[in-house]
């Protein structure tokens, strides 16, 4: 029998400290002391600062393709999990890289939230409802191509930084609306700042998005067993279908990609596009199969769609 965490010897569970990354640690941990009725004291939230959060703060108007792009965000997370400073590491899965280091694996998921897009402003209550070259805030590659490609009459202007941040800058004016993830204002009890929920048809959310994701050392059977009983099959197939899709794209935060699966009984179907950044085409597909099979119906979708597209295809204009 594994050891039990215990206030004297504690899991520590590695995140960043935005609000929103504080609070899916803390979900992480009730879940934990529900499924093994343990106390909170024999949890340690480790808050820790990656080179992606001095980034936005040193270049908050950048593109985070000019400043690193994703790993930025995880890098000094896994490594302080390789080192053993922590025990697993909680992160937004649409934030994270594709491959995990050597010696690190995520297989843990958390019941996936809402996937969809929400729409935020202060003066208007859809994207419909947009006036002719009004100014959207988004530092998404994803959103901005999609945008692109269905109001070409809007301004973009780069918008990064946690939830509390936007909603700042919408303030102050620097932009009409934005996007968020509607996960995490769910997460974060702020539904209320979503003027609308963007549907997948309309837009097809990032790889990923809504769900949470917790990442551990290979080999630490202790981590294991303790994640087996808080996993969410479910979730962890809609994951690997969409994970894979992404892999086999060789996505990045260059690329505009979106991809949704839907588990349909035990069939899993999965959406994806590819889009120009400029917006200028997009390529899209669907396929169905058994949900044991999304990896490689993942792959093969990207497939499809990379043969449809021309070499200079991701580059930009």
């Amino acid at each position: 029998m594994e050891q039990m965490p215990s206030p004297n010897a504690p899991l520590k569970i590695g995140t960043r400290g935005s609000p929103l990354a504080l609070a899916q640690a803390f979900e992480t941990r009730s879940r934990l002391m529900a499924a093994f009725d343990l106390p909170e004291e024999a949890f340690e939230i480790v808050v820790i600062k990656t080179s992606g959060d001095n980034a936005a703060l040193i270049a908050a108007d950048k593109p985070l393709k000019e400043v690193g792009g994703k790993g930025l965000f995880t890098k000094e997370i896994e490594e302080a999990m390789l080192a053993g400073s922590i025990d697993i590491a909680v992160h937004s899965m649409k934030d994270m890289p594709t491959l995990q280091p050597e010696g690190l694996i995520l297989d843990c998921y958390l019941p996936r939230e809402d996937t969809r897009d929400a729409f935020v402003s202060m003066k208007y209550n859809s994207l419909a409802e947009l006036p002719e070259g009004a100014v959207v805030g988004t530092s998404s590659l994803r959103r901005r191509a999609q945008l692109a490609a269905r109001r070409p009459d809007l301004k973009m202007v780069e918008f990064r930084g946690n939830v509390q941040t936007r909603m700042k800058k919408l303030g102050e004016g620097v932009a009409d609306a934005t996007f968020l993830a509607l996960a995490g204002l769910n997460r974060l009890g702020m539904s209320e700042v979503a003027k609308s929920a963007i549907e997948p048809e309309d837009m097809l959310p990032a790889v990923a998005q809504g769900c949470i994701g917790i990442e551990r050392r290979e080999a630490d059977t202790r981590a294991k067993m303790l994640l087996d009983a808080i996993h969410h099959a479910p979730s962890g197939l809609r994951l690997a279908c969409e994970r894979s899709f992404l892999l086999t794209l060789d996505g990045s935060c260059e690329t505009p990609i979106g991809g949704l699966s839907v588990l349909e009984g035990d069939q899993i179907w999965l959406r994806g596009e590819i889009l120009r950044p400029d917006g200028s085409e997009t390529i899209t597909g669907e396929i169905r199969g058994p949900a044991a099979d999304g990896v490689a119906l993942g792959a093969e979708l990207a497939k499809q769609l990379l043969a449809k597209a021309p070499a200079d295809f991701f580059c930009w204009r």
